[in-house]
């Protein structure tokens, strides 16, 4: 549940993400450049710094942090990228590398068959919608970067089981973080390859830095929440001892 010491702790660790976030907006360069990159990947680098701050080891509690820092890492290379539109490919293959990096991070426990349904039918109809604009490699790279985005989705969206109250603050980040995400990743996907949308530039890079925060957060207690999930792991192979 949502930790009020925790809060104080994570609020002034956020403070270097959200001034570089309003640099960025401000300048709002347009025009490749290395400085653009830069101011553009500071967010993401805070974000970084942000995960290490909170504890990072080899050891197998920190693996969840570990798979969210490497998903950043990832990030952070693409958004450098994605400056100059000639390395559009490679930098959504260092998304698409992030995006496996959360899922990994995110499991596939539990499973929720219908939530995965539903996201991968609106996939399928993004994909149907952008399909006509796409060229090259993108006509099976746009598709496969898609399906692994509604996966991280539809993974961290499935964390938050309200109803068995077995949520906390952090997995609510990454869960609302993701569907900033994914509208973010759409909004970019109709710009580029159906119609050119207005303010693009301000509703894409505020929602995908919205997602980025949400999925960074979610490794603030990490380590409790593998060790939680340990116990219970441990309880219902008791259990099944017990009534074998």
């Amino acid at each position: 549940m949502f930790c009020l010491f925790q809060l104080k702790s994570v609020g002034p660790k956020l403070v270097p993400f959200f001034k570089s976030v309003s640099v960025y907006f401000i300048l709002l360069a347009e025009q490749p450049s290395l400085l653009t990159a830069c101011f553009k990947c500071l967010p993401i680098i805070s974000l970084i710094v942000f995960v290490l701050l909170h504890g990072i080891s080899l050891s197998q509690e920190y693996t969840f942090s570990r798979r969210i820092l490497t998903g950043l890492i990832f990030s952070c290379i693409g958004d450098a990228l994605l400056v100059w539109p000639s390395c559009f490919t490679l930098g959504m293959c260092m998304f698409a590398l992030a995006q496996i990096m959360y899922i990994s991070a995110f499991g596939f426990i539990p499973l929720n068959i219908m939530l995965g349904t539903i996201l991968y039918a609106m996939c399928s109809l993004v994909i149907y919608a952008l399909m006509p604009g796409l060229n090259g490699i993108l006509v099976i790279g746009v598709p496969v970067y898609t399906v692994l985005l509604t996966t991280m989705a539809w993974r961290a969206i499935s964390r938050v089981q309200f109803y068995k109250e077995l949520w906390t603050w952090t997995k609510l980040c990454s869960c609302i973080g993701s569907i900033c995400f994914l509208i973010s990743d759409t909004l970019l996907g109709f710009h580029y390859f159906h119609t050119p949308l207005p303010y693009s530039q301000v509703s894409i890079m505020l929602t995908y830095y919205a997602a980025q925060l949400g999925i960074a957060l979610s490794a603030v207690g990490s380590k409790n929440s593998n060790n939680n999930n340990n116990n219970v792991s441990n309880d219902k192979n008791d259990a099944a001892v017990v009534k074998g």
